[in-house]
């Protein structure tokens, strides 16, 4: 009954993604408090994060398939195309993830201070951003071959990497609009058409993975234009939706996106450097084991490790963006406790599912790798990881939920240093201390980067204890203040074109 109470208290979403006006929360004091409020935050977590979840397993099934079908090809092959995702790839999609993310700060915070209309120039100005860094980005792609060979990659690995690389070009630029169009729909709860876009973008990539690898037998060319062609399917329906059915945060191309550019793009850099910092960790992870002895061998089982690791940690991206929602539109709204009792839920909700996660990888560790290779050498590999990799998982369930908080609240600048701290001065070196002069290997190297791991999680656990949360509603409101006042909401009205 106390459920069903609860569940009437949650305000419905309106077609438009706007919640009907609420107080803020007192503070709980009793076991049924908090229950109430548990349940309640659930509800609104689930509503944006279901969708959202959906989408981005749909969007990383893309790159995880891609490595499936190109791994029965071979173990070359397999080898260079994980590379080339997982460095040349992981580098750009972190780099373009974090100049994006500015976004989801501005936006959320913009849509729970009513400011509607500034959502779609924030858009266009991210959109301008991001292109003129994919441009930034390309030497990575075009000299991805050179650049593996001085990382210490093999030859064969490395001139592979580098081939496949360059052909996968156009999925760069479609990042550029694929993000900030995200983030736009995200911050207004409109996530059930990103969903739906996503789970038919992924069928259309398996049936060309198909056609293309497995009926004309294109290697990884058909696996490159398979990933081209999907990354734009996705991109171009992503933005008819928004030009079709989002009129009341799209009004037009307008001027004002060239305004305050620079601006926008330091707030951009500071979300890029944050996130960067944690994509490119596990980046670091395979450069390092291809350095090992037997390194093919080696950079199979961990990239099996990642690719799963990977699956997992998309549940909790997903749950990012929703907390990133939940946190900068209740900040927007002048609502402290809401935004407090939100993210309390939110983390032990993951916490729950990282210890699920965990349990079931140690249960499957001698048959999960089937999936993804044919070499039992590998498959046995992959079974010695498996510790390290549920290790992984349970840390992952609570890191990057935080880190959807530190978005959601303008935080980047601070979480960047920690990251910097933790991950490269402490975690990275331990981890090539244990695997080359302790002669673990790639169980070394992951187990010491973990500890890296572990340290900016507890780091960020304590930041979130002490946060003061009426502050931070202050600084929401003189950062909507500087990017967003009403003089300028009025003129973006004005300079539509």
């Amino acid at each position: 009954m106390e459920a069903e109470a609860a569940a009437e208290e949650v305000p419905l979403l309106a077609e438009n993604g706007e919640e009907e006006e609420e107080e803020d929360y007192e503070e709980v004091k009793s076991l049924r408090e908090v229950s109430n409020v548990f349940w309640k935050e659930t509800v609104k977590l689930w509503r944006i994060a279901g969708p959202i979840v959906c989408t981005i397993v749909c969007n990383y099934a893309v790159n995880s398939l891609t490595n499936i079908f190109v791994g029965h090809i071979g173990e070359l092959e397999l080898s260079a195309v994980t590379i080339s995702l997982c460095v040349i790839g992981t580098f750009s999609f972190g780099f373009m993830l974090g100049m994006g993310s500015a976004l989801e700060t501005l936006c959320g915070q913009a849509f729970g201070a009513g400011q509607v209309k500034m959502l779609g120039i924030y858009m266009q100005r991210s959109w301008l951003i991001l292109t003129v860094s994919c441009f930034a980005l390309l030497p990575f792609y075009i000299f991805a071959a050179p650049i593996l060979r001085i990382l210490g990659q093999a030859d064969e690995v490395a001139d592979m990497a580098g081939y496949f690389s360059i052909l996968v070009i156009p999925q760069l630029f479609s990042l550029a609009i694929n993000f900030p169009t995200q983030k736009f729909l995200q911050a207004q709860s409109k996530v059930s058409a990103l969903a739906w876009i996503g789970f038919v973008t992924l069928i259309v990539h398996i049936g060309l993975l198909w056609l293309f690898i497995t009926y004309f037998k294109w290697g990884i060319v058909g696996a490159a234009l398979a990933f081209d062609i999907s990354s734009w399917i996705l991109v171009i329906a992503q933005v008819l939706y928004v030009i079709g059915w989002c009129s009341e945060g799209w009004s037009g191309f307008s001027w004002l996106a060239f305004k305050d550019l620079w601006g926008f793009v330091k707030l951009s850099l500071a979300s890029a450097v944050m996130l960067c910092l944690e994509v490119w960790y596990f980046m670091c992870l395979i450069i390092v084991t291809g350095h090992l002895n037997n390194a093919v061998i080696a950079v199979d089982s961990l990239s099996i490790c990642m690719n799963l690791n990977g699956w997992e940690a998309m549940l909790f991206i997903g749950i990012n963006a929703a907390v990133s929602v939940r946190v900068s539109n209740e900040l927007g709204m002048g609502r402290p406790l809401r935004a407090k009792y939100s993210v309390y839920s939110t983390v032990f909700q993951s916490l729950l599912f990282g210890i699920f996660f965990a349990v079931l990888i140690l249960i499957t560790k001698d048959y999960f790798a089937v999936i993804f290779t044919n070499s039992k050498d590998v498959q046995q590999a992959v079974s010695q990881l498996a510790y390290l990799l549920g290790i992984t998982m349970l840390l992952n369930s609570v890191q990057p939920v935080i880190s959807g908080v530190a978005i959601g609240g303008g935080w980047q600048d601070q979480v960047a240093y920690i990251n910097l701290g933790c991950y490269y001065i402490f975690g990275l070196p331990l981890g090539m201390c244990l695997g080359y002069a302790a002669n673990l290997g790639v169980v070394g190297v992951w187990g010491g980067m973990i500890c890296g791991t572990a340290a900016q999680t507890l780091l960020l656990v304590i930041i979130l204890y002490r946060t003061n949360w009426n502050k931070e509603v202050e600084e929401t409101t003189e950062r909507m203040r500087k990017w967003g006042g009403q003089d300028l909401n009025d003129k973006a009205a004005d300079d539509s074109i």
